[in-house]
């Protein structure tokens, strides 16, 4: 049936993205991207789009963090609201971090990111509300979160210590392809939350669906505090 298809292929679809090889995307990159940032010189816009686009849509703590913030959303301007918090959030580390050289520790920095995680699945699920009578100010925590989020895509740049010549140029072309990438994913995201909540079985799962989504964060949280204390 329909529904039960879409209902089985979105949590399908969520399993996947929490249970992608995590080696694939921690804390490297692929060989020919590692490549190309280690022998790059001078101005060079379009590989770094790419380079910032295919980061994003292959960012699978960006993106669960990203669902869990539209999740209960009906608005185009409530989205659009919280998706420029927190994209305003990391641009300003991404920037702020190579440019300054701020040096902070890849496996805190995505664990922190893994909490954002679980932070907006307990969110949706009304946990502060119920264990602790207090609702934090949703908005502030997508900005306060987007500003690790960016730090977390500083640090994947800062591995390669980019020649100075071009840098500024290079990494705005890499925070446009962020947002762009952040754009796409977020097209194919909205449609398919948007079709599942004209289904009745929208309400039924949204608490298994954001029961997994903490579950993933959890997961997260996890890897790259046993890569801290490994390395």
């Amino acid at each position: 049936m329909p529904t039960n298809l879409l209902k089985y292929s979105l949590v399908v679809i969520f399993l996947c993205l929490t249970a992608l090889s995590l080696d694939a995307f921690a804390h490297g990159v692929d060989d020919s991207t590692r490549a190309f940032l280690e022998q790059n010189t001078g101005v060079q816009i379009v590989p770094f789009l790419y380079i910032g686009a295919k980061h994003m849509i292959t960012g699978y703590d960006h993106l669960l963090f990203l669902v869990g913030v539209i999740f209960f959303l009906y608005k185009s301007r409530d989205v659009l609201l919280y998706v420029s918090m927190f994209t305003l959030g990391h641009s300003v580390t991404l920037l702020l971090g190579v440019l300054s050289d701020i040096q902070v520790n890849a496996y805190l920095i995505d664990a922190i990111i893994g909490l954002s995680v679980v932070y907006k699945g307990f969110d949706n699920l009304g946990g502060f509300k119920r264990c602790f009578s207090w609702q934090p100010n949703t908005k502030l925590a997508v900005l306060i979160f987007g500003l690790f989020h960016g730090f977390g895509l500083a640090t994947k740049l800062q591995e390669f210590q980019l020649p100075g010549d071009g840098l500024i140029i290079n990494l705005l072309a890499f925070n446009l392809g962020v947002e762009l990438g952040q754009f796409a994913a977020l097209v194919f995201i909205l449609i398919a939350i948007n079709a599942w909540r004209k289904l009745p079985s929208f309400q039924r799962f949204s608490t298994l669906t954001n029961t997994l989504l903490m579950s993933g964060g959890l997961m997260l949280i996890g890897y790259q505090l046993t890569g801290f204390v490994i390395n």
